[in-house]
């Protein structure tokens, strides 16, 4: 250090001032010129007073505190500033002392209840909030009630992604390199929804595929049902999609065709019989195979969407009892698959979402289209009105109509004839409204709800409502 040695020996070789504590708890703490260089009011180390600033010195800074002059009162002890510290030193790198807690008033902390249940308040105000709510039992109540408010005004959000997602993500895809071979509009819900469903069993464990499911669908005496597990859902699905398999010329899932013709219940029953054990996730394996198949092989049928029967869309595919075209029989694959994904994921409590708006409007538009022929079916077996006059019945003929109105995203308005499928809908002879939510009217269509109970709008002709809520409800099977 410049100037020879320092007469308080407070200073090391770097010329660093030595802390110490004296009785009090003070720190006694020097300066030397190489913290604040040759300034007015600082030491020079040569123990003169105060000099004035030369050239190249740091100018004054007031904020700096001065120290004693040399050969002040106090002599070397005078040079020292005393720096009140703790009594108890906190060691290098410990903790700072923590602060004392917020003390408030009951009226305060009432207040701020609201604050608190939705998380805005400050630390210190949480925590003082914390500790009242244990001693406070009305507080307590009232911020419980809070929270439940607030949560139902924020709503926690799910992991899963959009359903819509996957389709806006293949048309940006498409839009940007199109296919050579595309595949039809129609069969996109049954691609996307076999996609959703076995996104959902990628997601659960060995012992959810022998959780416990029932299938469900209508019967005039109520709702008939068949338990059976995750599995032997899929297994279910399987057996069903084969009869769209077998109309595309590829194998099919139950090896040999039962003699018959089965529907699909008499498919499932029969797949499930010629299993030595009951499903198993196994199954994913065939199923999924099968889905991939449907898909490629219908983009080869050369089903256009220029018309509702262009290209291979004609095709007709055997339920048994009834048949439908391709195109509306890979729709109606598609909502099976939904409404049974629905009750895997009930049975293993996993949240699902209804489809895409698209998608879910073709499923809704292939419902209402076949209305008038299940109205005509449950006329002939005597479970619905017979009023219609005979010359209804021809071709074309108007005849009394009931608007149906869908509403939500996948909805519209379809004007359904009451007299015969042969006859069309016509506004003139409308006798009735009904409206239904898109999805409950796909629940009322799977059997998953009862038409008495089915919450829906009307006015008009109640017998020719019942009649149309009822066959919409016989259009589910297992």
């Amino acid at each position: 250090m410049s100037g020879g040695a320092d007469p308080s020996g407070a200073y090391d070789d770097e010329g660093y001032a030595d802390r110490a504590y004296d009785d009090e708890g003070y720190a006694d703490r020097a300066y030397d010129d190489r913290a604040y260089g040759d300034g007015p009011g600082h030491r020079d180390g040569t123990g003169d007073g105060d000099r004035e600033a030369g050239p190249g010195s740091a100018p004054e800074d007031p904020a700096r505190p001065e120290t004693p002059p040399a050969g002040a009162a106090g002599g070397t002890d005078a040079r020292r500033a005393r720096i009140p510290l703790p009594r108890a030193p906190v060691e290098d790198g410990g903790p700072p002392p923590p602060a004392a807690p917020l003390v408030l008033a009951h009226p305060v902390l009432k207040s701020l209840l609201g604050a608190w249940a939705l998380a805005a308040c400050s630390a210190e105000e949480s925590a003082a909030v914390d500790r009242h709510l244990g001693e406070c039992g009305a507080c307590a109540e009232e911020a419980r009630r809070l929270r439940t408010a607030v949560g139902l005004l924020r709503p926690p959000e799910t992991l899963d992604p959009d359903p819509s997602l996957r389709t806006r993500v293949l048309d940006d895809c498409l839009a940007r390199r199109p296919p050579r071979i595309p595949v039809p509009e129609w069969t996109m819900p049954y691609d996307a929804e076999t996609a959703r469903l076995d996104a959902l069993l990628q997601d659960i464990g060995d012992a959810d595929w022998h959780a416990p499911v029932r299938l469900r669908w209508f019967a005039d005496g109520g709702t008939a049902g068949r338990r059976t597990t995750v599995a032997g859902t899929l297994a279910h699905l399987l057996a069903v999609d084969g009869l769209v398999a077998v109309a595309l010329g590829l194998a099919d899932p139950l090896g040999e065709v039962p003699a018959g013709e089965p529907g699909p219940a008499g498919r499932t029953e029969a797949y499930w019989r010629s299993s030595h054990l009951p499903p198993t996730r196994a199954v994913r394996a065939p199923w999924r195979a099968q889905t991939h198949a449907l898909v490629r092989t219908t983009a080869f049928t050369g089903g256009g969407d220029a018309g509702r029967d262009a290209g291979g869309g004609r095709m007709p595919v055997s339920y048994g009892d009834f048949a439908l075209p391709l195109r509306d029989a890979m729709v109606d694959r598609a909502f099976e698959c939904w409404m049974h994904a629905e009750d895997i994921a009930e049975a293993v409590a996993y949240p699902y979402h209804p489809p895409a708006a698209r998608h879910l409007h073709r499923m809704v538009d292939l419902t209402a289209r076949l209305l008038p022929a299940a109205l005509a079916e449950r006329r002939r077996a005597g479970k619905a009105a017979s009023d219609a006059p005979r010359h209804l019945v021809a071709a074309g003929t108007p005849g009394r109509s009931l608007r149906l109105e869908i509403e939500g995203s996948g909805g519209g308005q379809w004007l359904i004839p009451l007299d015969s499928p042969a006859a069309v809908g016509s506004p003139e002879h409308e006798v009735a409204y009904i409206a239904l939510d898109d999805v409950e009217f796909c629940r009322l269509a799977a059997g998953r709800v009862p038409p008495e109970e089915a919450a829906a709008g009307r006015s008009g002709d109640r017998q020719a409502i019942r009649d149309v809520l009822f066959a919409t409800a016989s259009l589910s099977r297992m």
